[in-house]
C-alpha cells in the first residue's frame, strides 16, 4: 500500500465542520500558491470550502498513483497547566472533522492531534483511538508541548498501548507563530520512544538555511539508538531551503538511515524542483519534466524519486499503522 504521510486538512468552517482557518504573516502571503497547488481558485475559500478541498484532495490521490494518505487534524495551543493560549493559531482542524472524513472516504487515513496538558487529554485521546485513529499529529514549538515532561508519561505510555504513531514537526517553521524555539529538535521524542511509541520526525529535523537551526545530525544519530523512530520526507521537495545536498548524500549512502524514511508530500504546500535543480540535487531536465504534472501531490512524488529516495518510502508507512477500527 502506497501511502502519502503527510497531508493536511484544512477547512474555513462555513460548512459545520468546526475548522477555522485565520491566516497571517507568511501563510496570508503564500495563499495563493497554496490554492493554486490544489488546483483551486481563491473564490473556492467563500464557498463551501471542506467539500471542495476533499474532493481535491481525493483527485490528487488518484492521479499521483497512491492508495491513501494520512490527513492531519490541527490542535490549538495549551500552557502547561491545561489552559488555552488564545490567539496562537493561524488554523485549526477538529479531530471529528478527520475522523469524520476517514469513515466517508477509505483513501483517507485518520491523525488526530491533542495537546497532552488539555484537561481532558486523555478522555480524547481514548475516543480518538475507539474513533480509528492511526496517527496523533503535533507540532511541539508551535503548540507548546515538552514530549519529554515526565507529566506526558501515562499519554504517551496509552499511545504506545494502543499502537498509535506520534508524527512531530521537527526543524524550522515559518507559516505559524512558534511559541517554543527550543522544542524544534527531534529530541523532544526521547521519552515518547523509551516509553516504546513509534515516532516520526516529520522534515527530518531540517532547518532553512541562514535562518533556523538545523537538526539533521541530531535526528540521524537518534535513529542509531531508537529502532521505533522514522522521519518523513515533507516539505523536502519546495522552495524552503531546508535540504542540503549532503543530506540527499548521506540518505543515498546509509541503507539504515534510508530504511528509516517515510514519503510525505505536506499539501496543501507546492512542491517545486527549483531549489533542488539549483544545488544540483536534481537535473534541469527533472525540475523541467516536473512542471507537467498539475497536482502538487503527483509533483513532489515524482520529485522525491528524482531526488534518489528509493520506492520503499512510499510504502514503509503501511507496516507499521494500527489497524483501523
Amino acid at each position: 500500500m502506497r501511502i502519502d504521510g503527510h497531508v493536511h486538512a484544512v477547512g474555513t468552517g462555513k460548512g459545520g465542520s468546526g475548522c477555522w482557518y485565520r491566516p497571517r504573516g507568511f501563510t496570508r502571503l503564500g495563499e495563493p500558491l497554496l490554492m493554486r497547488a490544489m488546483g483551486l481558485p481563491l473564490s473556492a475559500l467563500r464557498d463551501d470550502f471542506e467539500t471542495i478541498y476533499t474532493a481535491a484532495l481525493s483527485r490528487q490521490i488518484r492521479e499521483a498513483g497512491l492508495d491513501a494518505a494520512v490527513l492531519l487534524a490541527h490542535e490549538q495551543a495549551y500552557r502547561d497547566d491545561g489552559a488555552l493560549i488564545e490567539g496562537s493559531g493561524s488554523f485549526y482542524v477538529p479531530n471529528e472533522h478527520v475522523l469524520g472524513l476517514a469513515r466517508k472516504h477509505r483513501e483517507f487515513l485518520p491523525a488526530v492531534s491533542i495537546h497532552p496538558s488539555r484537561r481532558d487529554a486523555l478522555d480524547e485521546l481514548e475516543r480518538c483511538i475507539e474513533g480509528g485513529a492511526v496517527m496523533l499529529k503535533c507540532l511541539p514549538n508551535v503548540q507548546n508541548i515538552d514530549w519529554n515532561d515526565r507529566r506526558h508519561r501515562a499519554f504517551l505510555e496509552r499511545m504506545a498501548e494502543a499502537g498509535l504513531i506520534l508524527l512531530a514537526h521537527t526543524g524550522s517553521e515559518r507559516t505559524m507563530p512558534v511559541l517554543r524555539p527550543d522544542l524544534a529538535s527531534p529530541r523532544v521524542l526521547t521519552q515518547a520512544l523509551e516509553i516504546g511509541v513509534t515516532c516520526i520526525a516529520a522534515h527530518c529535523g531540517t532547518g532553512m538555511i541562514g535562518l533556523d537551526p538545523d537538526y539533521f545530525d541530531d535526528f540521524v544519530a537518534m535513529t542509531k539508538r531508537h529502532a521505533r523512530l522514522y522521519g518523513d520526507n515533507s516539505a523536502l521537495a519546495g522552495l524552503s531551503l531546508r535540504f542540503r545536498p549532503r543530506q540527499m548524500r548521506r540518505i543515498r549512502e546509509d541503507a539504515e538511515l534510508a530504511a528509516r524514511i517515510i514519503h510525505g508530500s505536506d499539501v496543501p504546500v507546492p512542491a517545486s524542483g527549483l531549489v533542488m535543480a539549483a544545488f544540483g540535487m536534481i537535473g534541469w531536465d527533472d525540475h523541467a519534466a516536473s512542471l507537467e504534472f498539475e497536482g502538487t501531490m503527483a509533483r513532489d512524488l515524482m520529485l522525491k524519486r528524482a531526488l534518489g529516495f528509493p520506492p520503499e518510502c512510499e510504502t514503509r508507512l503501511a507496516g507499521l499503522l494500527r489497524r483501523r477500527s
